[in-house]
């Protein structure tokens, strides 16, 4: 019998002779398995949503402007206009992988209802577009916009109550027109949004392209939003459009740059996975170590009896080491297994969540478990049982013949 095969044998039979002790250690490692499932996959599934949320509701997957339009668009938002009209545009809306594109044109004002007036952010946008572009766009009340309606708005839900307006109601905005003068247009309101970020949307309001073109007095766009098929051909996507239009004055900036409410909440919700991850550790660590150290105590007789008969210390560390590995194995294959199970079912019902920080609604959470995470997992248990079989492994392979054989007598 090949010698590996026959030590994993011994070290199996081991682990069912003991096999109380065997269960707990298990048990131990299922749990932290399972837990470790259940909380990552609640994390990457708040993530996926939640990007899928901030690039479905305003951003897009890639943005295109004109190069220094992102550092200085602000204080300068004439100088960086795009072409009304452009075979650049249509070039990239034809490239594999993009859905669609649209243009888009940012500015603030002031808006007034009454006697209320107050600042708000401009974004207007192509109606047609809108439907594909923002699928993700969340309009609690009211409808969204239309080409048929061009001097219909619609308001953020925090700028609409700091107001005092509602669905149907008419409002009057003003900005400064490129060449310095101040104009107005009458509109209506035709619906209330929320998005992702509750800041966002207590200064915000989306009007028709058209109807900004004429209170600003200008023709173009700021940014064409790029929508792609998948968001994970983003950055092949991305390559290739630096590739097709190097030679132009163009900026081409994925959605990840421009997401720092996302960005910041990825990172601490990662940090919080990494912190799970290190307990989980330590308690496999923990489990598997004490119990090997138990069965290291009660067996010193028989370790004694095998040494004197001729068996190296090397195959006994060995020994107790693929104990150890049994015992993680084990209890991770039981561990995912009721992780997936536990993680479907979970998802199925869905985790009713209150509004986070920084958004204005709740949402129905649920559990996404991804290849990446069975790997990790279970990478995680491996390195975490060798570890902890190293020391038990050890102090048995060290023990002097004589002093084994005469423990307990």
């Amino acid at each position: 019998m090949n010698p590996l095969l026959q030590d994993l044998q011994l070290s199996f039979r081991n682990v069912v002779r003991q096999s109380r002790r065997s269960a707990m250690a298990i048990v131990a490692v299922t749990c932290g398995v399972v837990i470790l499932l259940l909380a990552g996959g609640f994390i990457e599934s708040n993530l996926r949503d939640g990007r899928e949320l901030t690039i479905g509701s305003r951003l897009g997957h890639i943005q295109i402007a004109r190069p220094g339009y992102f550092e200085m668009g602000q204080s300068e938002p004439f100088a960086y206009l795009l072409p009304q009209d452009s075979e650049d545009r249509m070039a990239i809306e034809q490239f594999p992988g993009v859905k669609i594109t649209g243009a888009r044109l940012s500015f603030g004002g002031l808006v007034s209802h009454g006697e209320s007036t107050i600042s708000f952010i401009g974004e207007a946008v192509e109606p047609d577009k809108e439907d594909a572009l923002s699928p993700t766009l969340f309009i609690p009340k009211g409808k969204g916009l239309s080409l048929t309606e061009p001097k219909g708005i619609i308001m953020g839900l925090g700028l609409a109550a700091n107001l005092g307006v509602d669905v149907g109601d008419t409002v009057v905005l003003m900005a400064n027109t490129r060449a310095g003068g101040i104009n107005a247009v009458e509109c209506r309101v035709l619906g209330l949004f929320s998005t992702v970020s509750k800041a966002y949307d207590d200064s915000a309001l989306r009007l028709p392209i058209s109807t900004a073109r004429e209170l600003l007095r200008v023709s173009g766009s700021h940014v064409w939003v790029v929508l792609l098929e998948k968001t994970e051909d983003t950055q092949s996507v991305l390559a290739s459009l630096y590739s097709r239009f190097s030679g132009k004055s163009l900026e081409f900036v994925p959605w990840s740059d421009l997401a720092d409410f996302y960005n910041k909440t990825a990172v601490l919700l990662r940090k919080q996975v990494g912190v799970i991850e290190t307990v989980i550790a330590i308690i496999i660590l923990l489990s598997i170590a004490n119990t090997l150290m138990m069965n290291v105590v009660e067996r010193t007789g028989e370790i004694g009896t095998v040494m004197a008969m001729g068996v190296t210390r090397a195959k006994i560390m060995r020994l107790f080491v693929l104990e150890g590995l049994l015992l993680g194995v084990g209890g991770c294959m039981v561990g995912l297994v009721l992780g997936i199970i536990a993680a479907y079912f979970i998802s199925i019902i869905g985790i009713p969540m209150p509004p986070p920080p920084g958004m204005g609604h709740g949402f129905t959470a649920r559990i996404l478990v991804t290849g990446g995470m069975l790997l990790n997992a279970s990478f995680l248990v491996v390195a975490t049982t060798l570890l902890a079989s190293l020391y038990p492994a050890w102090r048995a392979s060290r023990m002097v013949i004589v002093d084994a054989l005469r423990f307990n007598r």
